[in-house]
């Protein structure tokens, strides 16, 4: 309320918890406390944060993921070349990492229109549903009975496998 009101025309309205009647001279311990954990606790560590946010938002380097170089195929590394081996090793396990998120991910979306739609699903999710068995099969044909200890080697062995039977059955 402005400064020069008239305090009978706006009477202030009766207040709904008591006033607290102090009874004793002493302060409160407990306001003590507190005072002490801000100034000893609080207060340097929620400065020295806000020294340290305002330095880094200077230096602030804007990426959503992590990008990694794309490295040889196991196919592409010369024989003995272990560095090589691993990389590629390394970038399939990134790829079957990734490969798990985006069945991950379109399922998700397959649940979703399933919640949302309800009993008529089937028609109004037709193109989720076809996604999600694309990527599935995809997924399957790809990463399927490599076993726990999967690794480049045995999928680009179980390619070439698949790339055999192919061949023999056309021939």
């Amino acid at each position: 309320m402005p400064s020069g009101f008239d305090k009978e025309a706006y009477p202030e309205p009766p207040r709904q918890t008591p006033a607290v009647e102090k009874k004793t001279a002493l302060p409160n311990p407990a306001l003590i406390l507190t005072k002490l954990f801000y100034y000893s606790v609080d207060l340097p560590v929620t400065t020295f944060r806000e020294t340290i946010e305002s330095l880094r938002a200077k230096n602030r380097l804007v990426y959503y993921h992590e990008k990694f170089r794309r490295v040889p195929e196991l196919i592409d590394c010369h024989e003995g070349d272990y560095v090589c081996y691993y990389e590629a090793d390394m970038q399939w396990r990134r790829d079957f990492k990734v490969d798990q998120e985006i069945v991950k991910v379109i399922q998700e979306r397959v649940r979703a229109c399933h919640q949302r739609e309800g009993p008529s699903y089937e028609q109004n999710c037709s193109k989720e549903m076809q996604q999600f068995e694309e990527v599935a099969k995809n997924f399957q044909s790809r990463y399927q009975d490599l076993g726990a200890y999967a690794n480049a080697r045995k999928c680009l062995m179980k390619q070439k496998e698949r790339m055999i039977a192919a061949q023999a059955q056309n021939a």
